[in-house]
């Protein structure tokens, strides 16, 4: 991929109760530059395993496909733990993937709740550690699909606006609260 990056999805899933099952909501903010384009949004199953096939459904079936050079996701699990497939996710649609994180999360601590809890945790965990450990990158941790660790510092630092997230998260995290709670809360 050549040139700056500036045709970007962000997705997050919606909030919702522990004790929720079923459907979860996923928005993604298309930006171009730092203008938004438009939204995206689906559902998810809680814990299941369909997230990658529904962004790959939203971004394909979408007018943002044929600009779209990067994708950013709100960490590697929406819905509890419905795993994304990075790599397949990158591979399908054509474009870098990059997972981002406020901070590190507790790998430990997730694939011992995979490994004991989850249904199909065992693959699960395989597509969080074939990603590798995450990355330190302009004030929040990464892991990537096909786009190199500077590229990727480079895109956040151009994105981050108004938070240490990139404004295509911060927005879809806001969209996603508003959605379901009728207003967002929390830090975004």
């Amino acid at each position: 991929m050549r040139g700056r990056i500036s045709h970007v999805i962000g997705f997050d899933d919606a909030p919702f109760a522990r004790t929720h099952r079923g459907d979860v909501g996923v928005v993604g903010a298309v930006y171009a530059g730092t203008r938004l384009e438009g939204i995206l949004s689906g559902k998810v199953r809680r814990d299941g395993r369909n997230a990658t096939d529904t962004i790959v459904k939203l971004v394909s079936h979408s007018r943002f496909q044929h600009h779209l050079q990067a994708i950013l996701l709100q960490g590697v699990a929406f819905a509890g733990f419905n795993v994304i497939d990075v790599r397949a996710l990158s591979a399908r649609l054509g474009v870098a993937v990059i997972v981002v994180c406020r901070k590190a999360p507790n790998l430990a601590a997730i694939r011992q709740a995979l490994l004991r809890r989850v249904p199909g945790g065992v693959r699960k965990w395989a597509l969080i550690e074939q990603l590798g450990p995450m990355e330190p990158a302009a004030g929040v941790y990464v892991q990537r699909m096909g786009i190199s660790l500077d590229r990727a510092v480079d895109l956040i630092r151009r994105f981050a606006v108004n938070s240490a997230l990139p404004e295509p998260l911060r927005t879809a995290h806001i969209v996603a609260g508003g959605m379901v709670m009728g207003e967002s809360r929390h830090r975004a």
